[in-house]
């Protein structure tokens, strides 16, 4: 039940060849305190490999189930004239014992991928989600699409999904079935929100229906995109939706929890009918991305876009978890809990001009229970940098010891 995007990173004892496949760290190398790229964390392209069979496991955004976390990269850099129009596609890349590698990678284009629309393939296809939908041991990501509408009525639902499987994503996808029972109105069924919602072990979906309502589509999800149930749609305090940090189980009962921002924040609880019991206001600033427990202390770090080529980290103080409502069905308060907040420093892209910095994840992607941070540093459609910061006992460590463009799925297409 991710939120799209991870990666990771190498030992520095994998040497010369590693450095060749995704610009791994040299003795010495990556970025200064100033956020500089060295010649060491310059991206350089990797030979593709074939993806490692798995037979299933209950790690999250694991698409082909070998226990290791795979990563997924939206909004790909462009090749040089290539259409702004046109839509790359969605890049994973297949994680391994030492995290996620680059030349273990897929492109995930809507031409080969996608389900058609009266005859008609999506011209927009955009990750949005990860979780186990069908209950296979497998991840599935939840893709958002653009089919033809033509304003009269209800208008289709957006979304398809594409199934995991021992070799990762493959075949097309399909598209989400949203019943009748469960729409309302004449609005886009929107912002699919990933979580065992009920409590049953089973990774259900919740998407906004039209107005202040949402849908519960309850897991596991048949191949043919079906919810196992779903009901008519049920108010709630606002219209954006998202998961409670630093725990999608705010209160810790066993069922997943949801985010409703509207005019304030309010944290609706899951249990056996959904997200549907009031849990008090929910404070969280807007601006944490995610959270990880980065230096094993068994409290979970949030993170946040900073300022220039900074990223922003709230060292939190306090039990395992923390979430907001812990222990309660009402008075959430804060889901961020008391902490220190400091900046990490990021690499930068060479040349002129002002690049965009953004927080992709926040999670473990190399097994050693220490969450590791994920950066993109972007400079307009063609030039973008992707680094990996990893957890350690004193926190995230500022020098990367991976970096790589999403240039490097250019040549797949």
């Amino acid at each position: 039940m991710g939120w799209v995007v991870r990666i990771r990173v190498t030992a520095a004892g994998l040497g010369c060849a590693a450095l060749m496949l995704a610009g791994c760290a040299a003795p010495g190398g990556g970025a200064d305190g100033a956020g500089r790229t060295s010649r060491a964390h310059r991206p350089s392209a990797a030979p593709l490999r074939p993806v490692p069979r798995g037979d299933g496991s209950r790690a999250e955004d694991d698409f082909n189930g070998d226990g290791h976390p795979d990563l997924v990269l939206d909004e790909l850099v462009k090749r040089h004239r290539e259409s702004h129009g046109d839509d790359a596609g969605i890049g994973v890349v297949y994680g391994s014992a030492h995290g996620p590698d680059p030349a273990t990678r897929q492109l995930v284009s809507p031409g080969r991928y996608a389900a058609p629309s009266g005859g008609t393939l999506p011209a927009a296809f955009d990750a949005e989600t990860t979780c186990d939908l069908d209950d296979d041991g497998f991840t599935d990501l939840l893709i958002g699409t653009d089919p033809p509408y033509d304003g009269i009525g209800r208008p289709p639902v957006p979304h398809q999904i594409l199934f995991g499987g021992p070799h990762g994503l493959a075949g097309k996808a399909v598209k989400l079935r949203v019943p009748g029972r469960a729409r309302a109105g004449n609005e886009w069924p929107d912002q699919p929100v990933c979580g065992d919602f009920d409590g049953d072990g089973s990774q259900d979906l919740v998407l906004t229906a039209s107005g202040s309502r949402i849908s519960l589509l309850r897991g596991p999800f048949t191949r043919a995109g079906a919810p196992h149930a779903a009901g008519a749609p049920r108010p709630v305090p606002g219209t954006l939706l998202s998961r409670p940090l630093p725990a999608a189980d705010a209160n810790g009962d066993g069922a997943d929890d949801l985010v409703v921002r509207g005019k304030r924040s309010s944290l609706l609880l899951g249990g056996p009918l959904g997200p549907v019991r009031p849990g008090g206001a929910y404070t969280v600033a807007r601006a944490w991305r995610d959270a990880g427990d980065v230096d094993g202390d068994g409290t979970a770090e949030l993170v946040a876009d900073g300022t220039g080529r900074r990223v922003k980290v709230l060292e939190r103080a306090g039990g395992a978890g923390g979430g907001a409502g812990a222990g309660s069905g009402a008075g959430a308060g804060s889901g961020a809990g008391a902490g220190t907040a400091r900046t990490v420093p990021v690499a930068g892209l060479p040349g002129s001009g002002s690049a965009e910095t953004t927080v992709l994840a926040l999670t473990d992607l190399d097994g050693d229970r220490r969450a590791d941070l994920v950066v993109r540093t972007r400079r307009g459609d063609e030039r973008d940098l992707i680094t990996i910061h990893p957890g350690t006992r004193d926190g995230l460590r500022a020098k990367p010891t991976r970096t790589f463009s999403t240039a490097v799925f250019a040549g797949d297409r």
